[in-house]
């Protein structure tokens, strides 16, 4: 189902009472995640891109082991040259897709991606030409990214500047600038660099990928702690 407007409790009622509950894309910081820690729940968030802005939320009873995301990513090829992300996305509004159906557009050299769910991804799957323009349609799967890999590493400290960067393999000096300049969300929310991640917070970093972190292995003889992270780039 689609749930307008977003109400998180009501959805996580709804859920509880045994159906399985379905928003359009959302905005991710308006979900607050600390409210989906609920043993009568479970939750699928998706918005096609590891560190996506726009996100479907599918939550259902506990009972039920998994649903679909919801989301598919397409790949569209213009056949002529010449667009920008910027017309390419006058070019899908004109088409009269619904706004609330399609997530992040993500430009990839000659090509666009695009997640969409519900009518949108079937209007897209279809489409032969956008905006005057033949174009080339693939289906890209629930997911754009490049895959995500589980890692153990050791940090000094639970800030989400030390486990970001260590958990992306960048430096402490780029993964803070980019919390300087809003592109990293915890939980959905915009960051400070002070903030500490903790068992289940996710950390999305705009370019980077998404970090779900899982669990503290075990503290070392030098006050380190080894940390398990489900990383997705």
């Amino acid at each position: 189902m689609t749930a307008k407007p977003f109400k998180l409790q009501t959805l996580i009622a709804q859920a509880a009472g045994g159906r399985v509950v379905r928003t359009a894309f959302i905005e991710a910081d308006e979900i607050d995640r600390r409210m989906l820690h609920n043993d009568e729940i479970k939750s699928v968030m998706a918005g096609g891109f590891p560190d996506a802005r726009r996100v479907v939320l599918t939550l259902h009873p506990a009972h039920i082991p998994s649903v679909d995301s919801g989301v598919t990513v397409y790949r569209v090829t213009p056949q002529t040259p010449g667009w920008d992300a910027q017309d390419f996305g006058v070019a899908l509004r004109r088409a009269g897709l619904p706004e609330d159906a399609l997530g992040d557009v993500r430009e990839d050299r000659s090509s666009f991606l695009v997640a969409a769910t519900g009518k949108a991804a079937k209007t897209l799957a279809e489409l032969t030409a956008l905006g005057g323009r033949e174009v080339d349609i693939e289906e890209v799967g629930e997911s754009a990214g490049r895959g995500a890999k589980v890692r153990e590493v050791v940090v000094p400290s639970m800030r989400i500047d030390v486990v970001g960067a260590k958990g992306f393999g960048v430096s402490r000096a780029y993964f803070q600038q980019g919390v300087e300049t809003g592109k990293v969300r915890l939980n959905g929310q915009v960051a400070r660099a002070s903030a500490e991640i903790r068992e289940g917070d996710s950390l999305a970093a705009e370019g980077l990928g998404r970090i779900d972190f899982r669990r503290v292995v075990n503290e070392t003889r030098r006050g380190n702690y080894k940390v398990e992270l489900n990383v997705e780039k």
